[in-house]
């Protein structure tokens, strides 16, 4: 008989990976598979098997979107450089429609979106009815890099934790779901992924002298990370919290948040709005 999800998840993503009350990003393990009792192959070949599952799911909340049904699902992923953000996209996204997927990068703001609040380009970029959102870094670079990097006065980014937490439960309320990924990735694993860049022509592109720089300011990210953990992971748009050393596990894992998310929507096909068989008759004669 062949393996299935549960025999490899001895407990489910969507509880163990949660993030807890009091829970010290410091003390976890990164190069850890919480939850996943199988190994790199195992992994490899689920992910290619919930891939399908996967892509059903996001096709029925599509289907029900071209219906008039206002849902949608925003997968967040915040982490450092390096992370596996961009790989995320690839390998898990990359499972379904793209037809069905609005993707938003968010770097260093425009001039244009300096002159607005923090969240207008977030507002501009969030999933229409029917899609599945994906924002490789998002509205949490507000009080990550602006924190970090004193671009404004903590008078400022210390009262954002609570106007994110009425944004997004507002987006909860107009029937959105948001599965919200932090992504860890050691200081050594991250070095290697850097060196990796650099040794890579075909890499080239993706290596930016600034990431060296920001690895001395790796203490401070990590305070800024855990406040933004412990101040925005609520009931209604809860963290996640993975291990990204081993891109197989977080790409498992964040395949695991989608679907059951998705399951969640309890998603049917949308009845037809014609007669079937006179459709079915009128073709015949066409």
């Amino acid at each position: 008989m062949a393996e299935t999800n549960r025999d490899f998840w001895k407990t489910p993503a969507v509880e163990i990976l949660r993030m807890r009350p009091g829970q010290t990003i410091s003390e976890l393990d990164r190069n850890g598979t919480p939850g996943f009792i199988g190994d790199k192959s195992d992994g490899l070949r689920l992910l290619e098997e919930r891939g399908t599952d996967l892509s059903v799911l996001q096709e029925k909340l599509y289907a029900n979107g071209r219906s008039g049904d206002r849902r949608s699902i925003l997968l967040i992923l915040q982490g450092m450089d390096t992370a596996g953000k961009g790989g995320m996209v690839r390998h898990v996204i990359g499972q379904v429609d793209p037809g069905g997927v609005d993707h938003a990068s968010f770097g260093v703001p425009t001039p244009e979106e300096k002159r607005h609040h923090y969240l207008w380009r977030i507002n501009k970029a969030l999933p229409r009815a029917g899609q599945l959102g994906v924002f490789d870094r998002s509205h949490y670079e507000d009080v990550l890099v602006v924190r970090v990097h004193d671009l404004v006065p903590e008078s400022v980014w210390s009262g954002r934790y609570d106007e994110i937490n009425r944004f997004e439960k507002e987006l909860v309320r107009g029937g959105m779901t948001l599965i919200k990924v932090a992504m860890f990735v050691s200081l050594d694993e991250q070095r290697r992924r850097l060196l990796d860049r650099l040794n890579r022509p075909d890499k080239h592109w993706k290596y930016n002298p600034a990431d060296v720089t920001e690895r001395k300011l790796w203490p401070a990210y990590q305070a800024a990370y855990q406040t933004m953990l412990d101040k925005t992971s609520t009931d209604y748009a809860p963290w996640y919290v993975i291990p990204s050393d081993r891109k197989w596990y977080s790409r498992i894992a964040v395949t695991e948040l989608l679907i059951d998310a998705f399951e969640k929507l309890d998603l049917h096909w949308p009845v037809a709005n014609f007669d079937i068989e006179t459709e079915k008759r009128r073709l015949a004669k066409s």
